[in-house]
């Protein structure tokens, strides 16, 4: 049986995001529901994309898609609770960039869930695989561990 991973402390991130949960991401249950952890690194990741000028949503010739996604629950979140989503980037191969999100609800000092997203970088158009250079391989170095 493999050993439960712990989670990661905000030292181990970068840089943080701010989202607040909303009244329609708590379940039946009374806590965030599991698809909103992904909505919310799809947030962070997308929103730090498009401010770092890497992302314009209509006419990027480039464009990163999900190949692998995964995440790790630790603690319970729920309304009204402000997550930080820290950010950092565990890998930069030739065409592809691992994301991996921390969720920090008000003040914990460690993540409640982790997750990642592997993105390949394709042409728009054609949908086949280019190189991470320039300004977004720069970018992405300045957020990798």
């Amino acid at each position: 049986m493999m050993a439960r991973p712990t989670p990661s402390t905000r030292e181990a991130y970068r840089l943080f995001r701010t989202v607040p949960l909303r009244w329609m991401d708590n379940d039946i249950y009374g806590h965030m529901n599991n698809v909103v952890h992904y909505s919310l690194f799809d947030t962070a990741v997308n929103g730090w994309l498009i401010e770092e000028g890497l992302l314009d949503l209509r006419h990027s010739p480039t464009v990163g898609l999900v190949v692998s996604t995964g995440c790790q629950y630790f603690a319970e979140m729920a309304f009204p609770d402000v997550i930080a989503a820290g950010l950092r980037v565990a890998h930069i191969g030739g065409s592809s960039v691992r994301f991996e999100v921390g969720l920090f609800p008000n003040d914990a000092p460690t993540a409640a869930a982790e997750g990642h997203f592997v993105h390949v970088y394709v042409d728009r158009e054609s949908r086949r695989p280019v190189p991470i250079e320039g300004a977004r391989r720069a970018a992405f170095e300045r957020l990798a561990v």
